[in-house]
């Protein structure tokens, strides 16, 4: 019930951001993944530094978390992420995944970087990092050049769903938005973002073609923001419930060493061009109410806000009024019954007071009589 109010004010906060200029613009993104995957040649070669003396090693079979004493809480919770993360994960690849992965924990970003590969330092702004071939994941739980701290969980489930991914293909080449994309998809972060980017990208008649997407990444600000909401969102069309076992097998074939274009056209026995052409119109039905609702700009919004307002502010006057009524008719009755109370008791005493009236009388013959 709780996941479903969360989405719903996600929602409501997604509408109110567009319709009132506070969402996505062209010069105000709000999603940029830059890649934190990189290529790693000849994993054989790689050299993983040992940690430091004071960090902590934790063993759950598949996963080895490795760090600072003093985190066990964050820790825990990550351990639970990354439970639920692998079963999801197998379900939707159809294949074995994560069999051996160290994830280290680093307080921040310069412990990050000591944490790494030798000669592959972490990008300078990630907060993540998977080195896919080595089965090995980075954190930071502080962001770089700040003080802010991170979301761990968040960020460890998309750097996991790198490393399945790359296991699920056997380390053959997939296109850039779709790994991102997939890491975004299935560690769910940005939800509510993601969908105030499609909604105003759908609005504006600025998403982009997918085709761009598999030769280059943008690298404008706000179109890379897009590029990013627009690949989570492909994934997970191609994701439906229907669809599960034809992605399997799509992932399949890219194991084999089938292309990803190819594989792809093969499992959903159409090409990339149909497939995004569906995909749109689904997000076309799934937005369709926007235009309606921002037809008449600001004023609509704020016209509805206000008869939102004026409902809430009724009922609760209807509200308070009932309140007042019943408390009336509590004290009616708490006064009714103090009265009754009181009448008692001056009865009780009026009784107590009365005193018997003294009768004359006489003695004969040793026995008293009345007079009369």
């Amino acid at each position: 019930m709780i996941p479903r109010i969360a989405r719903l004010f996600a929602f409501v906060a997604a509408l109110l951001a567009l319709a009132l200029g506070a969402g996505v613009s062209r010069a105000d993104p709000v999603i940029s993944v830059p890649p934190d995957a990189p290529l790693v040649m000849q994993p054989e070669r790689i050299t993983i530094p040992a940690p430091p003396k004071d960090f902590v090693r934790r063993d759950e079979g598949w996963l080895k978390v490795v760090y600072p004493a003093g985190v066990h809480e964050q820790v825990g919770k990550l351990v639970a992420r990354a439970a639920e993360m692998h079963d999801r994960l197998e379900s939707d690849f159809g294949a074995t995944v994560l069999t051996n992965v160290e994830v280290r924990v680093a307080r921040n970003p310069e412990e990050m970087a000591a944490l790494a590969p030798v000669g592959m330092a972490p990008f300078e702004y990630a907060v993540g990092m998977a080195y896919a071939p080595l089965h090995l994941v980075l954190v930071s739980m502080q962001a770089p050049g700040s003080a802010a701290s991170v979301d761990l969980e968040e960020t460890f489930a998309h750097e996991l769903s790198h490393v399945a991914l790359y296991d699920a293909v056997a380390g053959n080449h997939v296109p850039r938005w779709f790994n991102e994309g997939l890491a975004i998809h299935e560690s769910g972060e940005h939800s509510s973002q993601r969908f105030s980017v499609l909604m105003n990208a759908v609005f504006t008649k600025t998403l982009l073609p997918l085709s761009e997407l598999d030769r280059s990444f943008p690298n404008d600000p706000t179109e890379v923001g897009i590029a990013y909401a627009e690949s989570g969102d492909f994934v997970r069309f191609l994701l439906r419930q229907a669809d599960r076992a034809r992605f399997a097998a799509f992932l399949e074939r890219v194991r084999g060493g089938t292309p990803f274009d190819r594989a792809l056209s093969d499992a959903y026995t159409t090409d990339m061009r149909k497939l995004e052409y569906e995909w749109r119109e689904e997000l076309s039905k799934r937005y369709a109410f926007v235009p309606l609702l921002t037809s008449g700009g600001t004023l609509v919004w704020v016209f509805f806000i206000g008869v939102l307002a004026v409902g809430w502010y009724r009922r609760r006057k209807r509200a308070k009024a009932k309140l007042a009524e019943w408390q009336r008719e509590d004290d009616a009755i708490d006064a009714a019954v103090a009265a009754a109370a009181a009448e008692r008791a001056q009865e009780e005493h009026a009784a107590h007071d009365i005193v018997p009236a003294k009768v004359p009388m006489v003695e004969h013959d040793g026995t008293w009589h009345t007079l009369h």
